[in-house]
């Protein structure tokens, strides 16, 4: 993460953040209201709900944190690192979550019937709330090595060194690696996820049914593509936030607005991509135009 510096600009980036901020806890707190009542309700959750939900509780604690720092940083000049470490056990968690909901939508949706893929999608799909948890488990040991990490490096006054001593190489090596192991697994199932339904498609249309949908299986792989997208810019930009702070102590405070913008953007497509969602988004709209 980095803070900001300058008069106006940061007004400027500060409404931003701010607005950002509510534009998010709105599309989140949707999200996580409609799965809750549901379940409130006694109706039937799914596991893609069940991640869905985590994901939005995880991107609010993202997005509340960020803003957090920035504003501190904006006033009080401060480096916390507790912050830095809730923020990165936050986002490491919907990484996480995000990367495990790929790996469900392609073990309900895939249609392979090799003993490995059969094995898997029954020892994990009944098993959502465990990888939830196991997610936590997993982003609280990384951020606690990225803290050990960084607190040596404070401690030492080798965390800021622009000479890229060993110290600073190592602790981005260690953000980096906590970052892209999510990356890495989300790539691996959306490949497995995208070979499955282009064999599967292919024979659809070589059969000589005429009535098969196909839209259901499109719309999938467009979900998938576009958070791949949005997983990979948002490492990116992290990244290069990080090595610059770290390594140059030069900040980019628009490049974190724009991963304050990103996971509203990225809940809003799976609003519009849910049925559920996009339906209960639509009452709603209605009622407010009424």
């Amino acid at each position: 993460m980095a803070d900001s510096t300058g008069g106006d600009s940061d007004v400027l980036y500060l409404v931003s953040f701010l607005m950002a901020l509510i534009v998010g806890l709105g599309i989140h707190s949707f999200i996580i209201g409609v799965n809750v009542s549901d379940w409130w309700r006694g109706r039937s959750v799914t596991p893609v709900d069940l991640f869905v939900t985590s994901i939005g509780i995880s991107r609010i604690c993202c997005q509340c944190i960020l803003t957090i720092f920035h504003v501190l940083n904006m006033f009080v000049h401060v480096n916390l690192v507790i912050i830095d470490v809730v923020y990165n056990f936050c986002v490491l968690t919907s990484l996480w979550l995000t990367s495990l909901l790929s790996i469900v939508l392609c073990l309900k949706i895939s249609n392979l019937h090799t003993r490995l893929f059969l094995y898997l999608r029954r020892m994990i799909l009944p098993r959502t709330g465990r990888l939830i948890v196991a997610s936590i488990l997993l982003s609280v040991l990384s951020s606690l090595v990225i803290l050990v990490t960084g607190i040596t490096g404070l401690t030492n006054g080798e965390i800021y060194n622009t000479t890229m001593s060993g110290l600073s190489i190592k602790h981005l090596y260690n953000y980096a690696m906590a970052y892209f192991f999510p990356l890495l697994f989300y790539s691996i199932s959306s490949v497995l996820f995208f070979v499955s339904l282009y064999h599967h498609i292919t024979r659809m249309k070589m059969s000589s049914n005429l009535s098969i949908n196909l839209e259901t299986y499109y719309s999938a792989m467009r979900f998938v593509s576009f958070t791949f997208i949005y997983y990979t810019i948002y490492f990116i930009a992290d990244f290069v936030c990080v090595y610059y702070y770290y390594v140059y102590h030069v900040n980019f405070s628009w490049l974190d607005l724009l991963l304050n913008f990103l996971p509203a953007l990225h809940s809003s497509y799976l609003i519009w991509k849910t049925a559920k969602l996009r339906n209960r988004m639509s009452k709603v709209l209605q009622n407010v135009m009424d």
